[in-house]
């Protein structure tokens, strides 16, 4: 008779690229070029007794797959090793460890590891079948913000940390090391330490150079990096990959974000520049026409599906400091983006209403010129007071147009960069004329991520339409609206330029 310990000592002798191939040879899958390299590092560096590695690969790669196949091979070598799985949030964390879960279920060379009793299975941990009672489970997923003091690991997965929300400001990067340093206290002495991620910002925690020729977070880790482009241009993945997707990708998410999270080489935020001439002129202006009980909104002859308007208030005496600016973008079926509008509002100091007053008239004019169906207004700061004088505003002027508030996270540098140089490399943003020969188009190409004294006011509020939920324009008419009535006739929407 088998005994636990003797088919552990079988699995030990099965290298991890084997394990790996049965898995998907079970699942009518075959093992992609880059999957092979993968385990085959993870297998040398275990033969070798490295314990502490580090995984960068391009996204969509599949790289939290392996690794969890890897996880389930650990344990059926070793049933009672602890492993602990860190990401940026719970939620991927937990995914990771239910693959894993569903991996020692099906996998044939994890029979001897199958609990015998349901209840050692949850959703964010499990415990295998092992000798003894320990107090640890066998695998348990925890968000980086988690508490994990008094667990004990001797095997750390840090899995996508650096993301976004964990690593977008140099405030929640620092963070992000605070809380990375706690793994210190939780892996046992000899554990392996496994970071698998994509960079995502120059100052990476995976970054193979540290900043000022300081030394990179994870120095003395052995390193397997995979871009999804060699140095020749072939893809890692040509099955998946194909030269029309990956050309199409550029497109899409533009030249700085598919380096840095598919090539794995960020790019300074200060090397930024954002051009002008990428944007497509027009002339053309609004106009609404309806008949068969709906409207349409049309830009010449183009019909709008929807719109955003953004506005970043400021309370700035005219010409002097921040620039109070209202932004309206409209979007076009094929997911064209028009930048209708870039206004920058002044008040009369002497005009007898105060500011607010007299900037809120000026936007419900323009939502009414627009046809505008809502109006986001950044809340942080003096605009948290802004929403609810608005909306009164807009009652008063009878303009049939919501008013959203929305308050801002990451950097403003990020927020620029990340809403218009996507849309700038795919040519999908145009700008009408009034737009191009006013300040925008200057403000445009002085700005640089960062500087101190330029002004970037109305770039913010582009920014804020591009990634601003946009709002279907309506097909029917609100009650009240008397200018969009009429037949199927083309109306004109009085608005001078």
């Amino acid at each position: 008779m088998t005994t636990g310990s003797d088919a552990a000592d079988a699995i030990e002798r099965t290298p991890f690229p084997h394990f790996l191939w049965i898995w998907n040879r079970l699942n009518n899958q075959g093992t992609p070029a880059h999957h092979r390299r993968i385990a085959r590092w993870l297998n040398l560096r275990r033969e070798k007794g490295d314990t502490r590695l580090l995984l960068t690969c391009f996204r969509g790669a599949g790289k939290s797959t392996v690794v969890g196949l890897y996880c389930a091979w650990l344990l059926a070598c070793d049933p009672t090793l602890r492993l602990l799985v860190l990401s940026a949030e719970t939620a991927l964390a937990t995914k990771m460890v239910r693959s894993v879960r569903q991996i020692i279920r099906r996998h044939p060379l994890c029979r001897h590891i199958r609990p015998r009793a349901p209840t050692e299975w949850a959703a964010d941990r499990f415990t295998v079948h092992r000798p003894g009672a320990g107090r640890d489970p066998s695998m348990l997923a925890r968000g980086i913000g988690a508490n994990i003091t008094g667990s004990r690991a001797d095997v750390v997965i840090v899995d996508d940390v650096e993301v976004p929300n964990t690593a977008d400001t140099a405030a929640k990067r620092e963070e992000l090391r605070a809380r990375l340093a706690e793994i210190e206290f939780v892996l046992v002495p000899g554990g392996t330490t496994l970071f698998i991620g994509t960079p995502h910002a120059e100052d990476s925690i995976y970054a193979d150079r540290g900043r000022d020729g300081a030394e990179p977070y994870l120095a003395g880790f052995h390193r397997l990096r995979i871009p999804l482009l060699d140095e020749a241009g072939a893809s890692a993945w040509p099955e998946r990959f194909t030269p029309e997707r990956i050309a199409l990708m550029r497109r899409r998410v533009g030249p700085r974000a598919f380096a840095a999270q598919m090539q794995l080489e960020p790019q300074p935020p200060e090397d930024a520049r954002l051009d002008p001439a990428q944007m497509v002129r027009y002339d053309a202006e609004l106009s609404l026409t309806m008949g068969n009980g709906g409207m349409l909104l049309r830009l010449g002859e183009t019909r709008l599906v929807s719109a955003s308007c953004f506005w970043d208030p400021a309370f700035g005496a005219p010409e002097r400091g921040d620039h109070s600016v209202l932004a309206a973008v409209f979007t076009d079926a094929d997911g064209n983006h028009y930048l209708h509008r870039v206004v920058y509002l002044t008040h009369d100091p002497k005009g007898g209403e105060d500011a607010a007053t007299q900037l809120c008239r000026q936007v419900a004019l323009i939502a009414r010129e627009l046809h505008l169906p809502s109006v986001t207004v950044e809340n942080n700061g003096i605009g948290r007071f802004l929403p609810g004088l608005l909306r009164a505003e807009m009652a008063r002027a009878r303009v049939p147009c919501a008013v959203a508030e929305r308050t801002s996270t990451r950097s403003k540098s990020e927020r620029i960069l990340g809403a218009l140089e996507p849309v700038l490399a795919a040519r999908r943003l145009w700008a009408h004329r009034s737009v191009l020969e006013g300040r925008f188009a200057a403000e445009m190409r002085e700005w640089r991520p960062g500087a101190k004294g330029g002004h970037d006011d109305a770039l913010d509020a582009v920014a804020g339409c591009l990634l601003a939920e946009p709002v279907r324009l309506p097909r029917a008419a609100p009650a009240g609206r008397q200018a969009w009535r009429g037949g199927s006739f083309g109306a004109d929407t009085g608005f001078t330029p």
